[in-house]
């Protein structure tokens, strides 16, 4: 089990709530050109101010929000606290982000994305989608044997 993950057991219709969000979220993707292919090639080439400020203002809104869930011990909305648990910085995390990012300049798609790319009919995106879920694949194999 996943350290946060919750205890409680849900119908299946809960699961709608999420359903909403992404959809709500898709379309902030689409609205804001973070899904466009030229805008990414824009971001990996300092072509363009764009994408780094939609990534800073996100960074910047997710500190604000873990200063204000811990400050006011903010619960879940089931009532279940909200817990932060120390990360430890290792090596591997460097290569991992340099991974991604090379994947993510040469499709001109990240996870988030993914989906309302395909949403928006860009279905060569779907070998991308492919593409993770097998890296997910392997690296569910191999994880064991890497060095944590």
């Amino acid at each position: 089990m996943c350290i946060n993950e919750s205890q409680l057991e849900h119908k299946w219709y809960h699961l709608l709530k999420y359903l909403i969000a992404g959809i709500f979220f898709g379309i902030i993707l689409v609205k804001a050109e973070v899904i466009s292919w030229f805008r990414i090639q824009e971001m990996f080439r300092l072509q363009s101010f764009h994408m780094y400020g939609v990534i800073g203002s996100a960074v910047i809104t997710g500190m604000i929000s873990v200063w204000l869930i811990k400050k006011f011990k903010v619960k879940t909305i089931y009532g279940e606290p909200v817990t932060f648990h120390p990360k430890k910085f290792d090596k591997g995390q460097v290569y991992g982000g340099l991974l991604f990012g090379f994947g993510w300049a040469l499709t001109g798609a990240c996870p988030g994305p993914i989906f309302a790319q395909i949403g928006t009919g860009a279905t060569v995106v779907i070998v991308t989608l492919l593409s993770a879920i097998a890296g997910t694949w392997v690296y569910g194999l191999i994880r064991e044997k890497l060095p944590h």
